[in-house]
This record gives C-alpha cells, structure tokens and sequence, in this order.
C-alpha cells in the first residue's frame, strides 16, 4: 500500500482521528506515523479541523434535582440547612476548579506525545557492481521495526526485465528477501521483527519478478549497514 498517496494519507488520517480505524489497522497505522511526515502532517490538519467543532456544543444546565442529590451527597441527609449564599460560594468554587482542572486536561489532550525518532539508514552504493545501475537508497525504520520506508536518492535506470529486490542481511547465515523495491520513488515495506538478526540491508539486480531462488542472483548495487 503506498501510503504516499495524499488521497491515501487523508482517508486513513480522518478515520484515526475521529476514532473509526480500530485494531489492527489502527496499530499498523500507528506504527507508520514515526517514518511518515506526510501521514503525521495529514493527522495534524485533520486535528486543527475538527477542534473548533468542540466550541458549537451548547452547553446543558443540570436540572435542580441533580445539585440537590449532589448536596446530600456530600453533607448527608441530616445536615444542617445550608443558606443559598454558601451553596452559590460552594458550586463556584467547585465549578472554579473544575474549569481549571478540565482546561488543565485540555492542554495535556491537545498536546501530542513525542513522536518515537525513527531508525535512518543510507544505503550507499556499492562500488564493486561493475557495469550496474547505480542506486543509493535512504531507510527510514519505525523504532519497533515494523515498517520499513526505502526511498531512492535518484532515480535508477533499469533495463527492461529487470528489478530490484530488497534484502535483510545477517550477521551470519543466509539473507532474507523483503521484497521487491521501487526505482524510482518510494517503496513501503510491512514485515514483522524487520530488525531481528539484521546487520545490514542490501539491494540487488534480479530479473523481473525478483529472485528465482530465494536468494540474490544479480549484483549487490548498494548496502548498509545497522549502527551497532
């Protein structure tokens, strides 16, 4: 799913801030917004939209009855009359600080967390693919290696048939395919436990419809490696 979309980005946007993406989506969704301005962009204006709705709620006074059991509540049956000045001293204090504490709350709402810095890593390009393309990438990763964005630094020229597939590189042991990635814009990719076991993250040059055996075929056009 490229979530480059503006269109895209809008949708699911509106339906997390009004509440109705939920699950697993809703997850998925949360863990892209670290590696996408774009998304987090969408999220603030449809914040900055929807707040002013909150000032056209009128405001509904409580029926008598609703202070007289707040009243018994509070002081008991068997107490003693209370003059309707102190009751009005009362229930101003208590809306006073009421209306600090709910604005209090607001500020703290209307404030977002911290957005978790997402992993970024240059993917050079690797100067030993003799007679290959010559691609650079940028990844951005979601802290919990969830999400993976892999942008081209300029675009690739690719002959016709081929492709360019994505690769996690261990430490030791063989690499394991993401994918086949974008040349010319970027590709979004989704794997469960992206960092696991990962030292570093490769490119190659597959024919099209990417590797035939499971692992690179073509030369490594660029590589980059995890920050230990």
């Amino acid at each position: 799913m490229d979530y480059g979309r503006p269109a895209l980005a809008d949708r699911l946007a509106a339906e997390y801030v009004v509440g109705t993406l939920r699950g697993p989506a809703k997850r998925r969704f949360e863990a892209l917004l670290p590696a996408h301005p774009s998304l987090r962009a969408a999220v603030r204006a449809w914040e900055q939209r929807l707040m002013p709705l909150m000032g056209a709620v009128t405001p509904v006074k409580p029926h008598g009855r609703v202070w007289a059991r707040i009243e018994q509540r509070v002081f008991g049956a068997a107490a003693a009359p209370v003059s309707w000045w102190q009751r009005l001293a009362l229930w101003r204090s208590v809306a006073a600080f009421a209306s600090v504490a709910a604005l209090a709350l607001g500020v703290v709402l209307m404030q977002p967390p911290p957005p978790a810095v997402p992993i970024v890593i240059v993917l050079g390009a690797n100067p030993g693919a003799a007679g290959a393309p010559a691609a650079s990438f940028v990844a951005s990763l979601t802290p919990d290696g969830r999400a993976l964005v892999l942008k081209p630094l300029d675009a690739i020229a690719l002959d016709a048939g081929r492709a360019l597939e994505l690769w996690s590189v261990p430490g030791s042991g063989a690499p394991r395919s993401l994918g086949l990635v974008r040349a010319d814009r970027a590709t979004t990719v989704l794997r469960a436990k992206l960092l696991d076991g990962t030292a570093a993250f490769a490119v190659s040059l597959e024919p099209e419809g990417g590797s035939p055996t499971g692992a690179p075929t073509g030369p490594i056009l660029s590589l980059g490696k995890l920050e230990s």
